[in-house]
């Protein structure tokens, strides 16, 4: 009863909402409208002095990459720094400090020439040598994404400007996640000024370099002037503001005081359409939100171990009614891990679908026919109503006998507990992908103890995602995606909820902003018309 009174009373919440704002017509898509504009050059240079401010939902942990825990930081950090290729608008693997590269006939060493033009924001020039001391930092234990510079087992130095990057098996996929997460850093700065004044004070090659960061309010950067790609940036100066109160950054772009904000709800955005110097945008993000099951620490020896119980809190959730109530229906309830965005979608496999008799069914199956307890925690202010999400979910869980005591952290705490796997036997999250597959997503989520935001080890997962991680064949690799998610469905290690529309507003003056389907964007290229 107490969740379908919550459902119900955000319901008529969001129906007066809309209401309110006269139903006005859908927003515009990213291919569409204002972020279609990938294509097109800057109409015109932006006038001197001028700055680019951008709301975050949620405060970065870091801006080094290794460590940035989630897309907040990350899209702030990648302002900063170059990889050695880079994933463009039209998702092809185009040349960035490496300006050229060979993959060998057996595809397990990659040949790269390396640019000779570039310098970090400290005057200190790149060479192989960044690349190496790069890697060999990004492999540490401590860094939370060091699988995916393990990826790379050895690089050789051939000269200053030329390397091998080795890896025991064929990895197709390899380049994409170097573009994704291997920024390059100084060498000599960071052995000069150490980990805590690099945490400080970071540098790159990128089109901006870091000006300060006050805690809890902004994040500072302006253009390097001695960026390697001409033209670029776009603006002189660069802000971030922390913003997690959506309804905040609502009030902060009305006023002018912010030029681009994200994770609006649908209600919010409604909001914004017709407001005089807005635009409102929507597109559909290459994200998956879901309750992941804890069998590496905290789960251990709980129910949730048994399939049939976790098929069975599947079953309790209602997400389509979620995906009604929070989100207007903007969005779609998860088949699994993977979105139909990524390739090897399997096309034939459905939703759980809500089933409280069948889920107790189950639990019964299972040796639980009056359910049982367990802690439960999902992030603050990270996602648009996640809080709510999780509050629904603790209804429907209760409904078929499920006490889920849930507690709700902030979101930085809640990222630091995650990598080191101490959250409890249940908790929420949400995970996007730039590759277009959901590789890195799957071995990032499901990788076990060796990858850093994983919580779950299966060995039939283990096998089926090394024989995806190596199969150069794009038709077999799509037929081992198929395979996992079948497997995915009868072991799930989730409760799938949905796969969202997002909604994003940005000022009449801002052009050229160019956000992508994991709600990841690159910055050089937009401007302010003044």
């Amino acid at each position: 009863m107490k969740r379908l009174l919550l459902i119900l009373a955000i319901m008529l919440a969001v129906s007066i909402a809309l209401t309110a704002c006269a139903a006005p017509a859908a927003p515009e898509t990213a291919a569409e409208g204002t972020a279609g504009e990938a294509a097109a050059a800057p109409a015109e240079a932006p006038t001197e002095g001028s700055t680019l401010r951008v709301a975050l939902s949620t405060f970065p942990n870091s801006l080094d990459m290794p460590i940035a825990a989630e897309r907040n930081a990350s899209n702030a950090a990648w302002q900063l720094y170059n990889s050695l290729v880079w994933v463009d608008d039209d998702g092809a693997v185009v040349p960035a400090l490496a300006e050229s590269w060979e993959v060998s006939e057996d595809g397990s060493e990659i040949t790269m020439k390396l640019r000779e033009d570039v310098t970090f924001h400290n005057g200190e020039p790149f060479s192989a040598d960044s690349v190496i001391f790069s890697w060999e930092r990004g492999m540490r234990p401590d860094m939370q994404w060091s699988d995916r510079w393990a990826m790379v087992t050895d690089i050789e130095k051939v000269d200053d400007y030329m390397i091998v990057l080795k890896t025991e098996e064929p990895n197709p996929l390899l380049l994409r996640i170097i573009a994704e997460n291997w920024a390059m850093v100084p060498p000599q700065y960071i052995e000069e000024v150490g980990e805590d004044g690099f945490a400080a004070h970071p540098v790159g090659t990128g089109p901006f370099e870091f000006v300060e960061w006050n805690k809890g309010d902004r994040i500072v950067m302006k253009a390097y002037s001695d960026y390697w790609e001409e033209g670029y940036p776009k603006v002189d100066n660069l802000i971030f503001r922390p913003i997690p109160e959506s309804s905040t950054r609502v009030a902060a772009i009305k006023t002018g005081e912010i030029d681009i904000v994200g994770r609006l709800s649908a209600e919010e955005a409604a909001q914004l359409k017709g407001v005089d110097g807005v635009e409102v945008i929507s597109y559909p993000v290459d994200r998956v939100y879901y309750i992941a099951f804890n069998n590496l620490t905290t789960g251990v020896d709980m129910p949730t171990e048994d399939p049939k119980v976790r098929q069975a809190m599947n079953y309790a959730v209602d997400v389509d009614a979620i995906i009604d109530a929070l989100f207007a229906g903007n969005g779609r309830p998860s088949t699994g891990y993977v979105t139909p965005a990524n390739w090897g979608y399997d096309t034939e496999i459905q939703p759980f679908g809500y089933d409280p008799d069948k889920a107790r069914e189950l639990l019964a199956e299972a040796g639980y026919p009056d359910g049982f307890e367990i802690d439960f925690a999902c992030p603050s202010g990270a996602y648009t109503n996640f809080e709510q999400v999780c509050e629904a979910i603790v209804g429907y869980l209760g409904d078929v006998g499920i006490t889920a005591n849930l507690e709700l952290m902030e979101s930085g705490q809640y990222w630091d507990l995650e990598a080191k796997k101490e959250l409890p036997p249940l908790f929420g999250d949400s995970w996007s992908e730039t590759s277009g597959e959901a590789y890195p997503r799957l071995t990032g989520a499901l990788g076990g103890w060796d990858a850093s935001f994983s919580a779950w080890s299966d060995p039939e997962i283990d096998r089926l995602l090394g024989e995806i991680g190596k199969e150069m064949d794009d038709d077999a690799r799509a037929g081992l995606y198929v395979e996992l998610q079948r497997y995915m469905q009868e072991n799930p290690p989730f409760i799938y909820l949905y796969e969202p529309v997002t909604f994003e507003a940005k000022s009449t003056r801002v052009k050229d902003y160019r956000p992508r389907p994991a709600e990841n964007y690159y910055l050089k290229y937009t401007y302010i018309e003044e």
